[in-house]
């Protein structure tokens, strides 16, 4: 009776896999012959928990991801540096205290930290950092600096942005690269009143801004154009008539723009500041060598929370200026060498090493932001096959929004939307799926796969 009670269950198991594979297929051929995919390209992958094959359509296809490429990054780091990574930004000085007096320069270096400054966490906020650093000034003794405030933003190589983004994207807060020191997570917003400027979240130094906003619409439909390094910003596009919004574009140096907070700061606490603002790539543009980092004089070390706490809003908030540092830290802690070229490959050789066929990983980012990222839809189940088998997925996998009912991670470029997650059926099964489909040109793009994914519910 054993056997024969088992044999069913298997044939039951069996039947609803097979249901379940119809139903996705018909739902499938339905999305691929409606009139938004007639040039659309797709790739649909799904297996259980445990890795076995629920259904598939052209599953090795390389396509343009979108944000589901953070699923490869955020993995990576997490086992590369570890769940309780953290990174330090510290401060130092050149010269001698006497009386009270910095007879030189204050530093300030950083390995990158992506949180610096940052409005999502209470205790990291930017009036923390600055008071922080004028206590450990206090400390010192330090109550006037001779010298100049200067921001040592050497640790990362000066390619701040992947050379694959796309211009209209790179002066939006989403498009924001990243730097040897980061500050507010390299974004800043501007609150108007139709197509004028009311005021900034804070003021941005050394940009000249053209405004070429149109009135129209009810809608958002504006561009912001900034580039590294750049004084000159432009924003175009059209808002509103008459009605309050808020846009918000990437800081064109945020090394600078942390130097100059800094001295109004300590000159406002009655420790001024008598020399310039300096950075490391400042000075290598205007030919100016700079002495290296003052190791011993070090006085100040401040830590960014865990990784965990920065991989839960990389993909809860699609933060694509997380996935950029991540690349660069892992390249650099790795292979020495923070380039993206160097980023890229090593996170293609962690997958590879994971037994994913490379041809299926052509990345160009650590987000997904670029279009010239081609990666398959089977590929990203692996990838999050993978993953539920470490120790560290818990931390993953609470990053996942929920979204359609379903844990997972989604992606949106132009023409391109994607999902790649885990769900749990009501009857128990659990799933894991990536689905792919770039080029769909008319209708409601997320609303289309929904209703493929509806079936594993």
């Amino acid at each position: 009776m054993k056997r024969i009670f088992l044999s069913l269950v298997l044939v039951t198991q069996v039947a609803m896999a097979q249901n379940v594979a119809d139903q996705l297929d018909k739902s499938t051929q339905k999305l691929l012959n409606s009139s938004g995919a007639y040039s659309a390209n797709l790739s649909f992958y799904v297996a259980d928990d445990s890795g076995n094959l629920v259904y598939e359509y052209q599953p090795n296809k390389g396509l343009s991801t979108a944000s589901t490429q953070k699923i490869f990054t955020a993995a990576a780091a997490l086992e590369t540096l570890g769940k309780d990574y953290r990174y330090t930004t510290m401060a130092s000085y050149s010269g001698q205290i006497k009386n009270g007096n910095l007879e030189g320069d204050l530093w300030v270096s950083s390995n990158g930290d992506p949180t610096l400054g940052s409005w999502r966490y209470d205790d990291y906020k930017p009036d923390k950092f600055k008071e922080k650093l004028y206590q450990a000034l206090q400390q010192k003794g330090i109550k006037s600096i001779a010298g100049n405030i200067i921001i040592d933003d050497s640790y990362f190589d000066f390619q701040s942005v992947p050379g694959g983004w796309p211009w209209d994207d790179i002066g939006n807060y989403y498009g924001a690269g990243t730097w040897g020191i980061n500050w507010r997570e390299n974004q800043f917003d501007i609150n108007t009143n139709g197509t004028q400027f009311k005021n900034f979240s804070y003021d941005l130094e050394n940009v000249k801004w053209i405004n070429e906003l149109k009135a129209a619409g009810s809608s958002d439909q504006s561009l912001i154009f900034t580039a590294p390094h750049s004084d000159v910003a432009l924003i175009n596009g059209s808002l509103p008539a008459g009605k309050a919004m808020t846009v918000s574009g990437s800081v064109p140096n945020p090394p600078l723009q942390l130097g100059v907070e800094l001295k109004s700061f300590l000159n406002s606490k009655n420790i001024s500041v008598s020399g310039n603002v300096e950075t490391y790539y400042g000075n290598q543009l205007s030919g100016k060598k700079m002495d290296a980092y003052p190791v011993k004089n070090n006085f100040f070390e401040y830590q960014s929370p865990t990784l965990d706490k920065m991989v839960f809003w990389f993909l809860r908030k699609s933060i694509n200026f997380y996935g950029e540092t991540f690349l660069k830290t892992m390249a650099k802690e790795k292979k020495g060498n923070s380039s993206y070229k160097v980023g890229v490959q090593f996170l293609r050789d962690f997958w590879k090493s994971k037994g994913i066929n490379a041809s299926m990983i052509n990345f160009a980012d650590g987000s997904g932001l670029s279009p010239q990222n081609y990666v398959s839809a089977k590929a990203e189940v692996q990838a999050l096959l993978y993953a539920q088998k470490q120790p560290w997925f818990s931390a993953y996998f609470e990053g996942f929004p929920t979204q359609n009912a379903m844990k997972m991670k989604s992606g949106t470029i132009r023409d391109t939307k994607s999902f790649a997650g885990y769900h749990t059926s009501k009857a128990g099964k659990k799933y894991v799926y990536a689905i792919i489909l770039n080029n769909y040109q008319s209708g409601d793009i997320s609303q289309a796969l929904f209703n493929v994914l509806d079936n594993l519910k």
